[in-house]
């Protein structure tokens, strides 16, 4: 749990990102993100409806409120295009997980995003936010077997598979830890 509560998600720059909070204006191409089949392959196996993507989109403006961290829009900082969200949740899924209450991380990009390199720098700035600010002792992601990509990208973030679950339909689904560094300084407000 951070130190502080935040209400809004803090900006984080990258060397071709923007991490800002969600905007209305963003909703239209969260929603075509998140109904692209190539996109929730590995997520849910099929593509979200607008209804569900909204309801997604409410959740991310909720967890900042609650519980001072939540997920970041993802934009390319030369078009301020919407490319993706990343960050932590506490969705309470319905699975039995060996530990409850440790944020989550995730992440999800558009097709056009894929195979730049972007998710990685996208993840390694929200961890080095987790690590120094919020200061999670511990963080997860659930990352289906088959999705190789996440997989690497996880593992290269310092992820380590801990266990193999039952995921929401009843099938395998690696949950992986990742701890925070000892070596971290103080927070920063």
């Amino acid at each position: 749990m951070p130190q502080s509560r935040r209400t809004r998600a803090p900006e984080i720059e990258t060397d071709r990102l923007i991490l800002r909070g969600h905007r209305r204006d963003d909703f239209p191409a969260l929603s075509a993100m998140w109904a692209d089949p190539e996109v929730t392959r590995f997520i849910s196996g099929r593509p979200a409806t607008e209804h569900e993507s909204w309801m997604r989109y409410l959740r991310y403006a909720g967890h900042w409120i609650v519980m001072g961290y939540g997920f970041w829009a993802a934009t390319l900082k030369d078009t301020g295009a919407f490319i993706g969200e990343i960050g932590f949740s506490d969705f309470k899924r319905p699975i039995d997980l060996p530990v409850r209450g440790l944020p989550e991380a995730g992440w999800a990009f558009v097709r056009s995003a894929h195979g730049q390199g972007l998710a990685g720098e996208a993840l390694s700035a929200c961890l080095a936010w987790a690590d120094k600010v919020a200061r999670f002792p511990l963080t997860t992601c659930i990352i289906e077997p088959q999705n190789a990509p996440s997989i690497r990208l996880a593992e290269r973030a310092g992820y380590k598979q801990a266990a193999v679950i039952a995921g929401t339909e009843g099938t395998p689904v690696g949950l992986y830890e990742r701890a925070r560094p000892k070596n971290r300084q103080s927070p920063e407000s």
